[in-house]
């Protein structure tokens, strides 16, 4: 009955959890879209009633000229006298008319009195940041906080669709200013990047400034540094060393300090595939945003957000993997956006947010980042070959030449300008940014210089800005002062000669590559166990909220999951039954044989299903990390989701074994030895996840179990092998099922179970012992995959 109460269960499970998601997730569209209707039916009267009213004046102001002097008077004095505190019976309406409260043509609702209702203003939050707006609403319900945030987006997009006037701009500028943040402006000057062991420069003296309030792109052939650059600035280049002068708001504060308000979008779409857009955007929004921002303003930001990066129809779709698909290219990578948009940051950095979007697309993701740069968001995008309306939604523009040299750092309104002062004019039914880049790449060349060489253009804009020239590039300076640049080049060709003399031996670029890396790790080891000084003033969830967050994510993930984890369980049935059935119950070994393919099974297959939990998301789990998850909240919160599968496995794989094979120790004690054996190769899984790649992870979850569980079955080791064997969990796992069975041998089988323990080196009083070091071999194992998660990230090896 157990065993078809449990099949029952998981096919279940395994057949009907999407359906439960899918109903879950339309009763929650529902509601979102009743609330969304609401408000543009409430929109959409308050438009005619201010349509009406306006008709109504000019009809008035019409019907007025055609009145005669003396009614005119007459109807003046009347005013008058309507006017008059005392009998004044007038109120005044939202847009500035006035209406009588006897007429009954004004006895209809006001619909633009509820769209516009004022709400009371939060206070500042603590360390100088306001709230995602300067409204705020006291809503319980899901319907109150959805109305409050579809009738704010509304009123944005009210303000912005206005003619241009006076009034529209005030009113805008005063919807804009309660959203202000805290201000970075970025300085840097001679800036240098080298990497580390080779010491190749990929960033050379680099010197301008990026303003808060404006959308910079960073442009350049390949190679150029673009991306090495943007990622100086956000304090992401871990595998290089940088000289120069980076200031914060003036200050030589490292950017590190600022990293709860930094956002910074990866070149790679990096989302969970498993969560729909919504929680993808909520989540990134839940342990980012500040603690003093109410559970409504929150609702406001991601829907801000979702609306305008165009995500509403497909909200609540799955993002999609690679076995599985989802949602299409384009909007995955608006998803990638969105999630640090929705952070509220102050410094928004984003790697080739436009590739593989159409022009539509493209639009979106600028205009949206044009809408936080109104709010004083500092914005740098690295782009390739946009096109000119996509061109010109920019700010100010940084061309970099070949080597990380600026070439131009300025407003694009001058770029034209600029560029035809070098002798490079833009040809007509050209994209001016396409013809640039051409020219730094050296594939064209200007009309009236067919000998141009572009690297002129950065002594160019040295000697434009009055800049210190560097030694490097003083030879060519020299020549354009003599109006010939083959002395420069010849003596770069003489300094390139020099350089391939000077090639090192095999060991010492092995050496050089060696210390490097053993730089870099320590740079990262300090990195992650330094406790940095913050200065963004923004106070985010801690470590018990973090947990709370992630473990409700995982636990979703998980039940969408579940048909994968239905199929190990029919797995560990099929695998107990057949093992119950192949290796009878012997009483001359205490059943010792049995349980030896018991441990490697068990240790086979959870290891392999534990990979899951750390391998696939990884990529994710690097980024959610740079961005100030916390680590040791996200270790145990994806640990705490996988003590189900602890519990439950060891159910599911003794309810087939113990009855097929019928040993004498009790369920309970099987059961319970199962447990402390899953627990811990489970947290030896952990460390192979970590630490290597899928392929070479799952080779060492086949191969070590095989090799621990030989060596713990082999007696009168030589030497080394035979302490070898008291820091290996099979031989454990093994002493307490043999113990356990033991137990139950009495009478004339004393003297067999006596010679068979003391062969085996085995005491009958230490089965709690043994659990016990299985319990903390599991323990031991977490804590060592958790230093390797903390200390292991991609980004840092490279």
């Amino acid at each position: 009955m157990l065993i078809v109460a449990l099949a029952a269960i998981l096919l279940l499970v395994y057949n009907c959890s999407d359906q439960v998601m899918y109903i879950r997730e339309k009763r929650k569209m529902k509601t979102r879209q009743k609330v969304v209707r609401q408000i543009q039916e409430q929109f959409n009267a308050a438009e005619r009633w201010k349509s009406a009213v306006d008709a109504a004046k000019r009809i008035g102001r019409n019907l007025s000229r055609h009145h005669s002097k003396a009614f005119s008077e007459a109807q003046g004095t009347r005013r008058n006298y309507e006017l008059h505190p005392k009998f004044n019976t007038t109120v005044e309406d939202t847009d500035g008319s006035r209406r009588p409260h006897h007429d009954p043509s004004y006895q209809s609702h006001n619909y633009e009195e509820d769209l516009y209702r004022p709400v009371e203003v939060p206070p500042i939050a603590a360390g100088g940041e306001s709230s995602s707006t300067k409204k705020h609403v006291f809503a319980q319900t899901k319907s109150q906080i959805f109305r409050y945030a579809y009738r704010e987006i509304e009123k944005e997009k009210a303000l912005q669709n206005k003619p241009p006037s006076w009034d529209a701009v005030v009113h805008l500028g005063q919807e804009l200013q309660g959203q202000k943040r805290r201000r970075i402006e970025i300085q840097f000057k001679d800036l240098c990047m080298y990497l580390k062991g080779s010491g190749k420069k990929i960033l050379s003296n680099v010197t301008g400034k990026l303003s808060p309030g404006r959308v910079t792109a960073v442009m350049g052939p390949s190679g150029a540094g673009k991306t090495t650059f943007l990622n100086a600035l956000a304090g992401k280049a871990y595998s290089s060393t940088t000289t120069g002068e980076i200031l914060i708001n003036g200050r030589a504060d490292p950017i590190r300090y600022y990293k709860k308000i930094i956002g910074f979008v990866p070149q790679d779409d990096i989302v969970h595939g498993n969560l729909t857009v919504e929680e993808n955007l909520w989540f990134s929004a839940r342990y980012r945003l500040s603690l003093n921002m109410s559970k409504a303003d929150q609702v406001l930001v991601v829907e801000r957000i979702i609306d305008a990066l165009g995500l509403e129809s497909i909200r609540s779709s799955m993002v999609g993997t690679v076995e599985k698909r989802g949602i299409s290219g384009g909007q995955r990578k608006r998803v990638n956006v969105g999630l640090e948009m929705v952070m509220e940051p102050s410094l928004l950095i984003l790697d080739e947010p436009t590739s593989g979007l159409d022009s539509t697309s493209s639009q979106l993701v600028l205009k949206a980042l044009r809408r936080e740069a109104l709010v004083g968001v500092n914005v740098g995008v690295v782009l390739h070959q946009p096109s000119y309306s996509l061109f010109r939604l920019f700010d100010d523009v940084m061309f970099l030449a070949k080597g990380g040299r600026t070439v131009y750092l300025g407003p694009v309104d001058e770029v034209e300008s600029y560029f035809s002062s070098m002798g490079i004019v833009i040809p007509e039914r050209i994209n001016p940014p396409d013809h640039i880049m051409d020219v730094l790449e050296g594939v064209c060349k200007p009309e009236s210089n067919p000998t141009f060489d572009p690297k002129i253009l950065p002594v160019k804009w040295i000697q434009y800005n009055d800049f210190s020239m560097p030694p490097d590039l003083r030879g060519i300076a020299a020549s354009i002062s003599q109006s010939s640049v083959e002395m420069g080049s010849r003596s770069e060709n003489t300094e390139s000669s020099t350089s391939m003399k000077a090639r090192k031996s095999f060991i010492q670029e092995f050496w050089q590559e060696f210390t490097s890396l053993l730089e870099v790790r320590w740079d990262d080891i300090t990195n992650t166990f330094t406790r940095l000084e913050d200065l963004s003033g923004r106070r985010t969830p801690g470590a018990w909220r973090q947990f709370k967050m992630i473990f409700m994510r995982v636990a979703l993930q998980r039940f969408r999951e579940a048909r994968l984890q239905t199929q190990d369980y029919l797995i560990l049935l099929l695998c107990g039954a057949c093992l119950g059935l192949i290796t009878p119950s012997k009483d001359s070994s205490l059943s010792s044989n049995n349980y030896t393919y018991v441990i490697i099974a068990l240790s086979l297959l959870c290891m392999v299903s534990a990979l899951r939990t750390f391998s696939i998301d990884k990529l994710q789990y690097w980024r959610e990390s740079a961005s100030g998850i916390n680590r040791v909240a996200y270790f145990l919160a994806k640990d705490t989701v996988d003590h189900f599968n602890t519990v439950i496995k060891p159910v599911v794989f003794m309810s087939m074994f113990y009855f097929f094979n019928n040993p004498r120790s009790s369920f309970v004690e099987n059961y319970v030895v199962t447990i402390a054996l899953i627990y811990c190769v489970t947290g030896i899984a952990y460390i192979f996840a970590i630490t290597f790649d899928s392929g070479p992870a799952q080779l060492w979850s086949v191969f070590l179990p095989i090799i621990f569980t030989l060596i713990a079955t082999k007696r009168d080791l030589p030497g080394f092998l035979s302490y070898l064997q008291y820091l290996i969990y099979a031989r454990w796992a093994l002493e307490a099922y043999v113990i356990a069975n033991a137990r139950k041998y009495n009478g004339v089988w004393l003297i067999t179970r006596c010679e068979i323990l003391y062969g085996a080196g085995y005491d009958l009083n230490h089965w709690a012992l043994c659990l016990s070091v299985l319990f903390i071999m599991g323990f031991l194992a977490r804590c060592i995959s958790l230093l390797c998660l903390m200390i292991c990230n991609r980004k840092r090896q490279q």
